[in-house]
């Protein structure tokens, strides 16, 4: 008999840049839905991955993997996401469900588009391990800090203007192109208050600015770049010189020297939003977007790949021209990347829908009180969901599938079901699904 709701086990991943130990929520899942899965104090743990990618897949309790599984049972997956997503009657989910747990940075980068990706694997499958494209999203489940796009362009300029560790990097023909550009001075001792943030998109003329502007900082030099790190570090440590506008980078840029010392990336400070979401807070991020997750845990959920191009705060490779030809070069408010909720569910507010402008993914958050209960409607394809607080259960309207679980399980739920969760105590669960 094929089961429509059942517990899976998924993988866990051990990056550098994890938390330690029982630290990493990443970890602490993994105990609790990994069979055999031990917690070594002395290892960092960065990520819990749910879903079907072959890197780490997910299991069923008897070792199935669940790509066999769903490959058996198709009805899972439902026909409207086979029609739509072929991969999808092989097996393969559309997306990849993720929880993070960051101790240090992680790389500066961005994920191809669809056309990019299938070029890069094709000429480097060595490094591009599939043709996918990888548009992703996060949402906080503590305090999260993140580069985030690049910065309103009035207010990247007035970096460049005040920040004197940049100018022997940043040619001035292309600041006073820029300032130009935005009909705004490049003269010494700028007044911070005509730098204004703008939320009207960048022309084709300011991109290409943009664009050779940060092509200047990611092929600098390593001995002129090392030098400007090393020069911002002492006039920072010292205290001394430091630009009111600049003050609020000097933790951050501190602390990237600590995690990265004299990388590249520490300059991009003065070039991408910094931006910190709260528990709940989601980012979308699109194909051709830079970005690096800095501190914080969160769920992410992604197209299935596992497609990166870096530039900086990283040991890996760095593939900078690939990376500067592949932005878009938009800019603007780092809030321009939020994705605001809305409710799931007609009759009450207990489930909140993050739904990106994609195909391949949304996500529900619910949460319940002790005894509280909701029904989700009918969802045309897959679903998996992490319990991320407190103990329930969810069944079936359909059959007598039911499932009980507590914090860190992780539960798959098939196509078609019309499904009740119930909360024996207080309940925090994220749904990842896709549908037609």
């Amino acid at each position: 008999m094929v089961r429509s709701i059942f517990k899976l086990s998924p993988g866990v991943q051990s990056y550098d840049w994890g938390k330690k130990g029982s630290a990493s929520l990443a970890a602490q899942f993994g105990k609790a839905s990994v069979d055999g899965f031990v917690i070594d104090e002395d290892k960092t743990y960065a990520e819990l991955w749910m879903g079907t990618h072959p890197t780490l897949p997910s299991k069923l309790d008897d070792s199935t993997l669940l790509s066999d599984y769903i490959k058996s049972n198709n009805g899972l997956v439902g026909d409207k996401v086979i029609k739509k997503f072929e991969d999808s009657q092989h097996g393969n989910l559309p997306f990849l469900f993720k929880v993070l747990s960051i101790g240090t940075a992680l790389s500066i980068q961005a994920h191809p588009d669809k056309t990019l990706a299938r070029k890069l694997f094709d000429e480097r499958p060595d490094v591009y391990k599939d043709p996918n494209h990888k548009p992703e999203m996060a949402i906080a489940l503590t305090p999260f800090l993140a580069f985030l796009n690049f910065l309103p362009l009035p207010v990247l300029l007035l970096n460049l203007l005040i920040v004197p560790e940049l100018q022997p990097i940043i040619p001035s023909a292309l600041i006073t192109q820029l300032g130009s550009s935005l009909t705004l001075p490049t003269t010494p001792s700028p007044d911070p208050f005509l730098y204004q943030p703008t939320v009207a998109p960048p022309s084709d003329e300011q991109k290409s600015i943009l664009k050779q502007i940060f092509n200047a900082l990611m092929s600098a030099d390593k001995d002129t770049y090392t030098t400007a790190i090393r020069s911002l570090v002492e006039r920072y440590k010292k205290g001394e010189d430091i630009h009111e506008s600049e003050k609020g980078l000097v933790d951050l840029t501190l602390m990237l020297n600590d995690q990265y010392p004299d990388d590249i990336g520490i300059l991009c400070v003065f070039f991408l939003n910094v931006v910190e979401l709260k528990k709940g807070e989601a980012a979308f991020l699109e194909a051709n977007s830079p970005h690096a997750y800095i501190k914080g845990d969160i769920i992410e959920c992604m197209a299935t790949s596992d497609n990166v191009v870096r530039a900086g705060l990283t040991p890996k490779l760095r593939d900078v021209s690939t990376l500067i030809e592949m932005l878009t070069y938009e800019s603007g408010p780092g809030n321009k990347q939020l994705l605001k909720p809305i409710n799931f569910n007609e009759q009450d507010d207990t489930s909140k829908l993050y739904d990106p402008p994609i195909a391949e993914f949304s996500v529900v958050k619910i949460n319940l009180p002790a005894g509280g209960k909701t029904p989700h409607r009918k969802i045309e394809g897959p679903s998996i969901a992490i319990i991320t607080q407190g103990k329930g259960s969810v069944s079936a309207s359909s059959n007598e599938d039911e499932v009980d679980f507590e914090r860190g399980q992780v539960i798959f739920i098939g196509a078609d079901q019309e499904v009740q969760w119930e909360a024996s105590e207080e309940l925090e669960v994220f749904r990842a699904f896709v549908e037609a």
